[in-house]
């Protein structure tokens, strides 16, 4: 713990320079730490990513008195102190995993007036009479990060939250700063009338990050897909996620993963402490490791070097997935994400919904989000169009030259006659039969069950030999996806883990029948991911550092930061790596204008340096 509390500069601009490395401030970052400064309250929208901690991190050093963030997740306070301190901060985190030594000592540091930051989970801000020794204290500011957390509308509500609804009455004239990196505008308010931050303005940073290219396509051949997009995302050495949707998948994917070669490991709610906290600080510590994990996992991680987010199932809503791909690239390096899905998740999705017992106005808007979600995955232009729009933000016209759909326009048809025959043939086999028998009757193929059932003397058999296999799949899809089509499973007692799965149709289908709507399909492609042709735009951001002076700082800071039992990152990112191995300072002074090399680095770690890179000439 560090012996004293901040007693530098009080300028921002001095704090970001000599504190944290940084030459100037970013996007609304000076906008936002002057009004906090000044001792302003706000909402602050920024993706992951952002910069969204330097708005509470610098003005909590310039005002007078200790910042106190509020946070729901113990490993990114445990990694934002980490970095604190790393930078010469005097910084703790109060919460429920702490040894009682560490906890005693914390405390005791906040009552001695010894900390310029102290990280608090929401459940122990309101235990432990620690709102009554905040009232002794000077509080500089109060930060609430994933501020989405306290709103009955985010995507991960947290009651323990509500607690924070005391804190504009019982510190008046205390800065209140709510943060979160994925709130849509209903969110947004609820989180400002619940913190009384409703006359206090909103900042709202872009919330495209062009570094990330996206991808989507049905789920076909799972493993084949994923196999594809590992070979391009991957570069060996940045860690990357697959989000399964169970924990028994997360188990498997993991499992043939290593199989593959991959260094791989499962994360779910269901593993036992002790492995979860191991998978967590492989991953933490900068291995290049895929973590194979439910939505359990995710939440809270910092590092900035993760290369690729890959979904194997449709997500519930698309402020879940953004917050979920956003976890790649958040370094500012090229990154991907890779979304694969097929009809069975969007009707499980609804049915889901359809059965649940929560009040009609939170089903209407989880179907809201839903329907956003597929119009994402099923979205024959841009990508980033219908995602950012779910966000408030008026995207640009033309090709972000970062989604599959931009790489490699799909192309459109007439998809009215095809979607009428597989209607048809439904209704007719009397809404009891799966995708495949549907496909058989259509196709005209004689197979075991069409004969039985007596199938090939319907008008509808073999109409539909224009479309192969593939391609009634990809119409039955999208045919779900716009409601025309849903998907029954039949529950049966003591059934098979792999019950059957009927079409059937909706009211939404006679239109189409009766000749009244048109529909216009996407022609899915074979391959499983796109590929940048020859003519198409380079990934956003810089190349991934490469050189041998490169390794040699990286291996340098692996050591560096396993004695001192810190994730990589927190010593330095690879951005600052890249910086330092491109420039080749021969000076202290040379090495201080590196971006991310701030006073305390330097003097730290500093010489160290400098011997590594002359060694490398």
């Amino acid at each position: 713990m560090p012996a004293e509390a901040w007693s530098g500069p009080a300028d921002p601009e001095l704090v970001l320079r000599q504190v944290f490395g940084h030459p100037e401030f970013r996007g609304r970052q000076r906008e936002i730490v002057d009004h906090v400064v000044g001792g302003g309250s706000g909402l602050v929208l920024m993706p992951t990513g952002g910069g969204k901690s330097l708005c509470y991190q610098v003005p909590a050093l310039c005002r007078p008195g200790i910042g106190v963030v509020v946070s729901p997740l113990i490993a990114l306070m445990e990694d934002q102190v980490a970095a604190m301190r790393q930078q010469g901060i005097a910084a703790a985190a109060l919460h429920s995993d702490l040894e009682p030594e560490a906890r005693a000592e914390a405390r005791r540091a906040f009552r001695e007036g010894r900390l310029d930051l102290l990280y608090v989970s929401p459940e122990r801000l309101a235990m432990d009479g620690m709102l009554d020794e905040l009232d002794e204290h000077r509080v500089a500011l109060f930060a609430v990060d994933e501020a989405h957390c306290i709103s009955q509308w985010g995507h991960h509500f947290r009651p323990e939250y509500r607690a924070l609804t005391i804190l504009a009455d019982r510190f008046p004239g205390v800065p209140r700063l709510a943060l979160t990196a994925t709130a849509d505008p209903r969110t947004a308010e609820d989180i400002r009338r619940l913190l009384g931050l409703l006359d206090e303005p909103v900042f709202k940073g872009g919330f495209d990050r062009p570094n990330i290219r996206i991808e989507a396509a049905e789920r076909t051949a799972e493993r084949q897909q994923v196999r594809s997009f590992l070979r391009e995302a991957s570069d060996g050495r940045g860690a990357g996620i697959i989000y399964c949707g169970s924990r028994a998948r997360a188990e498997r994917t993991a499992e043939w993963l290593r199989g593959d070669g991959w260094d791989a490991t499962p994360f779910h709610a269901g593993m036992e402490a002790a492995d979860k906290r191991a998978a967590h600080k492989r991953f933490a510590a900068g291995d290049a490791v895929i973590m194979c994990a439910t939505i359990a996992f995710g939440m809270g991680i910092d590092r900035p070097d993760v290369r690729f987010v890959c979904h194997t199932e449709l997500p519930k809503s698309p402020e879940g997935w953004y917050q979920e791909i956003g976890r790649a690239g958040r370094d500012g390096l090229p990154a991907r994400a890779l979304l694969l899905y097929a009809a069975g998740d969007i009707a499980i999705a609804r049915r889901r919904i359809a059965e649940s017992a929560a009040p009609e106005a939170q089903t209407a808007i989880e179907r809201m989000r839903l329907d956003s979600m597929i119009a994402i995955a099923e979205a024959a232009e841009c990508r980033r169009r219908p995602l950012l729009r779910c966000f408030g933000e008026t995207p640009s016209d033309g090709p972000c030259g970062q989604c599959d759909n931009c790489l490699s326009p799909p192309r459109l048809w007439d998809g009215t006659v095809a979607a009428q025959k597989l209607v048809s043939a439904c209704l007719r086999t009397g809404q009891r039969f799966g995708l495949g028998h549907l496909t058989d009757v259509l196709r005209g193929e004689k197979s075991e069950k069409v004969l039985r059932f007596g199938h090939d003397e319907l008008p509808t058999f073999g109409v539909g030999r224009d479309l192969d296999v593939q391609g009634w799949r990809a119409v039955a899809r999208q045919l779900v996806a716009r409601g025309v089509m849903d998907l029954h499973v039949e529950e049966r007692p003591g059934q098979a883990p792999a019950p059957p799965v009927y079409v059937v149709l909706p009211d939404a289908a006679r239109p189409l029948l009766r000749g009244e709507a048109s529909l216009t399909l996407r022609a899915d492609v074979t391959a499983p991911v796109a590929r940048r042709g020859n003519n198409a735009p380079a990934p956003a951001g810089p190349p991934i550092p490469r050189g041998s002076r490169f390794e040699a700082l990286r291996g340098w800071r692996g050591t560096t930061a396993k004695a001192q039992g810190v994730p990589a990152y927190i010593v330095f990112p690879d951005r600052t790596l890249d910086e330092i191995a491109a420039r080749n300072p021969s000076t202290l002074d040379a090495l201080a204008d590196v971006p991310g090399v701030g006073q305390s680095k330097l003097g730290r770690y500093g010489p160290a340096i400098l011997e590594l890179l002359r060694g490398c000439e």
